[in-house]
């Protein structure tokens, strides 16, 4: 049987495109209250972060686990599986904050995280079948349509708190009980729209691999590392990802702490981190089309350029509102954009396509996890030194970044 791998392109994009804007309402409508949530219930401020930390260290080892469950079964199963995960995470979150309990809450935080790794790997899912002049584009195409959700998220923070409080439920939790329907929406229109499969095609297009019998499958991990030993561009493409994502983590988490010292209310900080993820992904198609015309390098050096700019407002910022913190926020979002889409792009394009899912997933377990660790140093930081002299410290995540794009085209391009 024939078939047409534009139009299955299309397809893939125009369903991803739909399961990002839902799923991104479900898993950033608590991103403006999770850390309030996390202080009340703990009784700490110092423990604030630890909600966004296990998230983001949910996230990565979700992004590790799906990407094996992706090599062999597809990207349809593996990113419903994910999405089920993060609803069940979003109810145990609401749970948590009902009967008041920290453990639950870093559960359900955990669990949530496999929402973010599979809007991560959707970004992957839309380059499957992309020509390597369009990948770029394609990516952003699918990073863009989480401004739908993404966006209009946090903004539902305060309508969800009071509806809440109506039903009898703590104002923060509110958030999360409407962010479990738009996970599970999410899931189950990747189950019925994703087909045919794009990776599964991609594998059929490009023919079998052949595999000595008896041989065992190594592990993603060794499998990543052998990759990029043998296309050295991966390893700064990761470090690139990982280092942009890092600082943008640290700083977001700390945010709406640092806005509510200064008397900010919860609907001010929603519209500071609607900003935020404005600057993440609305401008996306933009940077895809600049990665693919001029570069994935140079686009991967603009971002941390950005990201040193971004760093340098939020550490003049006073507590609560400020011009400063709302375009902080704002290019600190768009640093992460052309970071992210760049440096993703990268990871496609010299990733050979037997272990794409392997390299893929582990790129995510290593933004994953130096987010994770991002995280959790924040909310130290802040606590003990305070929100600016994080801000200022941050710098340094923003330097690797410029190198890695530095670094990546001074290396040579071998065929993936």
């Amino acid at each position: 049987m024939t078939v047409d791998l534009e139009a299955a392109q299309r397809r893939t994009v125009a369903t991803l495109v739909v399961s990002q804007a839902v799923g991104a309402l479900g898993i950033t409508i608590g991103i403006a209250t999770a850390s309030l949530l996390a202080r009340d219930v703990s009784g700490s401020e110092e423990l604030a972060g630890l909600a966004q930390t296990f998230q983001v260290l949910g996230t990565a080892v979700a992004a590790y686990l799906l990407a094996r469950v992706m090599a062999v079964r597809g990207r349809r199963v593996g990113l419903t599986l994910g999405y089920a995960i993060g609803a069940a995470g979003s109810l145990v979150a609401v749970l948590a904050g009902v009967v008041g309990s920290m453990l639950l809450l870093i559960v359900g935080a955990t669990l949530l995280g496999a929402t973010t790794a599979v809007n991560n790997g959707s970004r992957y899912a839309a380059t499957d079948l992309a020509t390597e002049e369009r990948r770029a584009r394609s990516l952003s195409t699918v990073v863009w349509a989480t401004t739908i959700g993404a966006v209009a998220g946090p903004n539902l923070s305060g309508p969800a708190g009071s509806f809440a409080e109506a039903v009898g439920l703590p104002e923060l939790t509110g958030p999360f009980a409407l962010g479990t329907v738009g996970i599970a929406l999410a899931g189950l229109w990747v189950w019925v729209r994703l087909r045919p499969d794009p990776l599964l095609l991609a594998k059929e297009v490009a023919g079998p691999v052949d595999v000595a019998p008896g041989v065992v499958r190594p592990s993603s991990w060794r499998l990543a590392v052998t990759a990029a030993r043998e296309h050295p561009v991966l390893g700064w493409a990761v470090l690139g990802l990982a280092a942009g994502h890092a600082a943008m983590v640290g700083v977001m988490v700390m945010t709406p702490l640092h806005m509510e010292h200064g008397g900010a209310d919860l609907r001010v900080i929603g519209l500071v981190i609607s900003v935020h993820v404005l600057g993440m992904f609305a401008f996306s198609p933009a940077v895809g089309f600049l990665a693919d015309k001029v570069g994935r390098e140079p686009v991967l050096a603009v971002g941390g350029l950005i990201l040193l700019v971004s760093l340098a407002l939020c550490s003049r910022s006073p507590e609560g509102s400020s011009v400063l913190i709302f375009v902080g926020l704002l290019l600190l979002g768009l640093g992460w954009s052309f970071t992210t889409v760049a440096a993703s792009t990268l990871v496609v394009d010299h990733a050979p396509l037997d272990v794409r899912t392997d390299v893929q997933g582990s790129a995510d377990l290593v933004m994953g996890l130096s987010a994770a660790a991002a995280g959790g140093i924040a909310g130290v930081v802040t606590g003990a030194f305070g929100y600016p002299t994080l801000a200022a410290g941050t710098v340094a995540l923003a330097l690797l970044v410029v190198l890695a794009g530095v670094r990546s085209r001074r290396l040579p391009v071998l065929a993936a």
